[in-house]
C-alpha cells in the first residue's frame, strides 16, 4: 500500500521541482506517469524536460506515441498509463483516486502555493485520500528547503 506526497511549490516553480522528484523516483527504478489536466501544458512540460537545464537527462515521452509502453517516464492526461506506473506525480490538479494511492508505491501531488484555487483543490485532494484512508504526508518548501509539516497513517 503506498502513500500521497503533496508538494506545496513556494519557492520553486514545477518545472524545477519535478525534475528532482523524478531523479528519486527513477533512482528508486519506478517507472512514473506524470499527469496533467492540459496537453498543451504537458507539451511544455516535455520540452522543459528535454531542454533540462543542470539536471541529468530524463528519458520520457508524451502519451499517445508508438512506444510508450517503453517509456520510463509518460505525460499523460489519462487516469491510465500505458508505461504500467507504480509512481503517479499529479500536476495542475490532476485528479487522483484513493484506489491508486492504495495501489502504487507513491503519489505525488505538487500544486502551486502561489494559487488559491490550486491550494484548495490540494486540500480537497488531502482531505478525500485521508478519509478514504490512504496514508499522505504534506511537505513544504516555505523555508527554502523541503520539510515534512504533517503526515496521516493509513
Amino acid at each position: 500500500m503506498g502513500a500521497a506526497y503533496f508538494y506545496h511549490l513556494t519557492q520553486k516553480p514545477l518545472q524545477a521541482t519535478l525534475p528532482v522528484l523524478l531523479e528519486k523516483a527513477r533512482g528508486a527504478g519506478w517507472r512514473v506517469a506524470v499527469r496533467g489536466r492540459d496537453p498543451d501544458r504537458l507539451a511544455w512540460l516535455d520540452e522543459a524536460l528535454w531542454l533540462g537545464g543542470d539536471a541529468s537527462f530524463l528519458p520520457h515521452g508524451c502519451a499517445g506515441g508508438p512506444h510508450d509502453a517503453l517509456q520510463p517516464i509518460l505525460l499523460t492526461t489519462s487516469a491510465t498509463a500505458a508505461n504500467t506506473p507504480v509512481c503517479v506525480m499529479s500536476i495542475d490538479g490532476a485528479e487522483v483516486a484513493p484506489e491508486e494511492v492504495q495501489a502504487l508505491e507513491r503519489v505525488c501531488i505538487l500544486f502551486d502555493g502561489t494559487d488559491p484555487e490550486a491550494v484548495q483543490q490540494a486540500r480537497g485532494q488531502w482531505k478525500t485520500l485521508t478519509a478514504a484512508g490512504c496514508a499522505a504526508q504534506y511537505w513544504s518548501e516555505e523555508s527554502g528547503r523541503w520539510e515534512k509539516k504533517a503526515e496521516s497513517a493509513a
